[in-house]
């Protein structure tokens, strides 16, 4: 008879990883449940948040009697993710630490951990994603060491396997996932993939994990928890004074100043500490002192510090059809066969979590790069963000956004002197709009 299949399962205190746990068990496996601890700090209350959800994670491992292991990935997270962060937010980009921390940590240090030290027949979350593999084939993935080099042997057989949207749309969370390697797919199995929350909820309540069911949901970035988000990131990055400028004509509507203590201790004179210009996002409020309407980001400069606003949250100045990306991260190793072969490929893309899916045109660059051109123009596009992709229900991968075309207020200005220009005066540079992309 053969020994009943490991599967170590990540927990992390809450209801999805719970159930999960709890669904492997019923599958027969022979289950372990792994907290990993990768943040080490207090909220402003003086508690660890982490120290809360691992004694959850623990009382599941109770609850279903499966073993409990945690791990630290305290130091990895730091030099991986957190590292990776700061320095987004230093070049003015808005960064998404939750797929960064995907790839680095739970599909690549936690994955080691459980098939080396766990000795783990496969790996699993509490994900709301599916992959093309059925259990058992999980388990028959044996290692194949890829080929040296750019391209693979064109001999070798090897049917990549897919990354699947989830059966709940609104909780599919293949977005965070879009950067996850070929390896650790095949070796991870996502129970709730075919499920609903409602019903994940469901059979939590029947099953002995109130405790977790009573938890709120974890949204927003892990580490910060309850914290305020710019208290957070001054205490790393230095603030600097600049000006909020209108896109429009050019007018100061307000600075956004250092007023910390004279002898540089942090204690604020106001309630709220001065916002440095990286922390604004495109697309966002602006918080602008003594005005009551209300303005929105449309671009930073990152030379002076300045951050240009709009006063209307539909402003064309929000709105741009094309992007680039870094080297995109493919799910499958390489690119899709018919962008290789004709360098353009229709498809969809999100650059937020749940946002609706937009059709778009890909073009594939030499350096593995990809242009990424909106059917229609999209409302706060941001450097930082990943660009992901799909075909039908398979996320194909992702790239970071690194540039952007110009938005439909440049384009509109730049056809508004075309249209006012004298006749003949077109052989004048100046007189044409700037289409390369912002760096």
């Amino acid at each position: 008879m053969q020994a009943a299949r490991h599967v170590v399962c990540a927990l992390s205190g809450g209801v999805d990883s719970a159930v999960a746990a709890l669904l492997l068990r019923r599958r027969g496996y022979q289950v372990t449940g792994v907290f990993m601890k990768n943040w080490d700090a207090l909220d402003e209350h003086g508690v660890c948040a982490a120290d809360r959800d691992c004694e959850d994670a623990y009382r599941v491992c109770q609850v279903l009697d499966i073993p409990f292991h945690q791990v630290s990935y305290v130091k990895e997270y730091w030099n991986d993710v957190f590292s990776d962060f700061l320095s987004e937010y230093e070049k003015g980009r808005t960064p998404n630490p939750d797929i960064v921390c995907n790839k680095h940590i739970k599909f690549s240090c936690f994955l080691r951990h459980a098939m080396g030290s766990l000795g783990a027949d496969a790996v699993a979350t509490g994900h709301y994603a599916r992959t093309s593999l059925e259990d058992e084939e999980v388990f028959q993935q044996k290692h194949v060491k890829r080929p040296e080099g750019l391209f693979q042997n064109r001999f070798e057989v090897r049917n990549p396997v897919k990354l699947l949207q989830a059966a709940d749309s609104f909780k599919d969370q293949t977005f965070f996932l879009s950067q996850v390697s070929q390896e650790a797919l095949r070796r991870t199995i996502f129970p709730l993939g075919g499920l609903t929350k409602g019903f994940v909820k469901k059979i939590a309540a029947e099953n002995g994990l109130q405790h977790v069911l009573q938890k709120k949901e974890s949204m927003g970035i892990c580490f910060i928890g309850k914290r305020n988000f710019e208290h957070f990131i001054l205490q790393y990055l230095q603030p600097r004074p600049g000006r909020f400028i209108s896109i429009e004509d050019n007018t100061v509507l307000g600075t956004h100043q250092d007023q910390r203590h004279p002898r540089g201790a942090v204690t604020w004179l106001h309630r709220e500490p001065p916002t440095g210009w990286f922390l604004y996002t495109l697309g966002q409020r602006a918080k602008i002192s003594g005005l009551r309407e209300p303005w929105f980001v449309v671009d930073k400069d990152s030379t002076k510090g300045d951050v240009l606003v709009a006063p209307r949250t539909d402003h064309p100045a929000l709105y741009r059809d094309l992007l680039r990306t870094n080297r995109v991260h493919w799910i499958a190793e390489e690119p899709p066969a018919i962008l290789v072969r004709d360098k353009m490929m229709e498809c969809h893309f999100r650059f937020r979590h749940q946002m609706a899916l937009v059709p778009c045109v890909l073009t594939l660059n030499q350096d593995g790069t990809v242009w990424v051109t909106a059917v229609k123009a999209v409302r706060g596009l941001t450097l930082g963000q990943f660009a992901v992709f799909y075909k039908g229900d398979e996320c194909l991968g992702s790239g970071k956004i690194l540039r952007l075309g110009p938005s439909a207020y440049t384009l509109q200005k730049g056809r508004s002197r075309a249209t006012a220009a004298p006749k003949g005066s077109g052989d004048n540079p100046g007189d044409s709009p700037d289409l390369s992309p912002t760096p």
